[in-house]
């Protein structure tokens, strides 16, 4: 309920920045104000303290000359009271039992309360600024309590025309702080409304405007860069997905133009058994390679979802254990030493299949561009009290040259750029080393690639240990 009224404000930046501004600016001008005022007022008190102590010190020496001879008192301070008659200075004397010694012509009837009658100190009491000591008298020695006062009107004048002019300038500080506040919170908040108007008209299909830098390198500069920096990355993540479907769609439009081919020349004449069975044969190679395009699909799409988690921990030694040994074959009848050094036991967080993928699909690389007689090699190390493993896949293989190194992990991308559906060294639907980024990136882990040409890649799979 205490803010609830902030709610029905207009919700412009523009009128909530004047607002608070002009808030804080009357709190911090109407305190200055105010303790000008209070240090002026006990400026002026302090002053009256200081003339009062100076006439007690009067009083006593006259009392300490005279003793307790009422009549010399009096004829001495007569003219005092008489010089001071316009501020209506007076002066009263006690015993210490309260009783009223002595006192001035032109004292006033004020009520003072028993209990500070006779106790030292400074009082105001209607209008008057009193001030109360004790002392000795000179003659007989008898203490006294000696009372000065005077009109506290000028005091109180001075203040009010002070606290007047303060009041005018706190009014037309009250007016000018809203005004000159919405003013430079207008010039302040321009550039957004220049940012608003260009981000409104932004369009997936034409990211090409950015915003225009003013060089102040403030906050508001800082923004439009930061936009325009977003706009960078969006606009080359947008070209990256229309890349990623084009070649998507040309990969499935690929072997489903194959199979209606096929399908289209048999059903030209009639044909034996024999080669029915070999048409169904190719489209059912056609649709296998056709599901597993789809199946890496999907699979990337998972990734760019962050769909991909790990589901439990997972011994990577022996998934590469198995996978080396699976690939022995293949190995062995293209002529190509494929080595493997393991340590005992490794676990990782992850999904089993998802890395089997990774591990196949380097060893599938390694050995496909590898000739023969080279050698590849898996290690898998795990130093002690590291958090980290790394998977090492290296080949001894043609390498890829360096201005082809960073495109290796683009989706569908491939070595000789061309999009032939073959089985040969640079064949391959060019998802492989994607899948493998997306699958360990979702892990926590990283992967990275070098290459010298001519004398073989290293492949190195960073993962956190389970």
């Amino acid at each position: 309920m205490r803010f609830g009224l902030l709610k029905h404000l207009p919700p412009t930046l523009r009128f909530r920045l004047t607002f608070w501004n002009t808030i804080v600016i009357l709190v911090l001008v109407g305190g200055a104000l105010w303790s000008v005022r209070e240090l002026v007022r006990w400026t002026l008190i302090s002053e009256l303290d200081a003339g009062l102590s100076e006439d007690v010190k009067d009083v006593q020496l006259v009392i300490d000359h005279f003793g307790l001879n009422w009549r010399e008192v009096a004829a001495d301070l007569e003219p005092k009271v008489l010089s001071n008659s316009d501020r209506g200075w007076f002066v009263r004397i006690f015993s210490l039992q309260g009783e009223q010694l002595w006192s001035s012509d032109n004292a006033p009837e004020l009520h003072v309360p028993a209990a500070r009658a006779v106790r030292p100190g400074t009082y105001d009491r209607a209008g008057y600024h009193l001030m109360q000591r004790s002392l000795s008298a000179g003659k007989p020695a008898q203490p006294l309590i000696v009372r000065v006062g005077v009109r506290r009107d000028r005091v109180d004048e001075d203040l009010w025309r002070l606290t007047k002019w303060m009041l005018a300038a706190f009014a037309l500080i009250l007016v000018a702080a809203p005004l000159s506040g919405y003013w430079l919170a207008g010039r302040a908040t321009r550039p957004l409304a220049t940012i608003l108007s260009m981000t409104a008209r932004l369009h997936p299909d034409n990211l090409n405007e950015r915003l225009p830098l003013r060089g102040s390198g403030d906050e508001l500069d800082q923004l439009s860069a930061t936009l325009n920096g977003m706009l960078d990355r969006l606009a080359v993540h947008l070209e990256q997905q229309r890349t990623f479907v084009a070649n998507a769609a040309h990969e499935l439009r690929s072997p489903l133009t194959a199979m209606r081919t096929s399908l289209e020349v048999a059903l030209e004449r009639e044909r034996s058994p024999a080669e029915y069975r070999e048409l169904f044969a190719d489209l059912i190679e056609e649709c296998t390679g056709l599901g597993n395009l789809i199946n890496h699909l999907l699979l990337l799409a998972e990734g760019d979802a962050g769909l991909l988690h790990a589901d439990g921990a997972v011994r990577l030694d022996e998934l590469v254990y198995r996978a080396a040994d699976m690939f022995q074959g293949i190995a062995e009848q293209r002529g190509i030493s494929l080595q493997v050094q393991l340590p005992q036991a490794v676990t990782v967080r992850g999904n089993r299949v998802h890395l089997r993928e990774v591990i196949h699909n380097l060893l599938d690389n390694a050995l496909k561009f590898t000739p023969e007689g080279g050698k590849v090699s898996v290690e898998l190390s795990a130093p002690s009290g590291s958090s980290q493993i790394q998977l090492l896949v290296r080949d001894t293989g043609s390498g890829i040259p360096p201005e082809d190194l960073p495109n290796v992990f683009q989706r569908f991308w491939r070595a000789d750029k061309s999009r032939q559906r073959t089985q040969s060294a640079s064949g391959g639907s060019g998802l492989g080393l994607s899948i493998c980024q997306a699958i360990v990136q979702a892990y926590g882990g990283d992967i990275s690639l070098a290459s010298t040409p001519g004398k073989g890649t290293t492949v190195t799979v960073t993962l956190p240990v389970s």
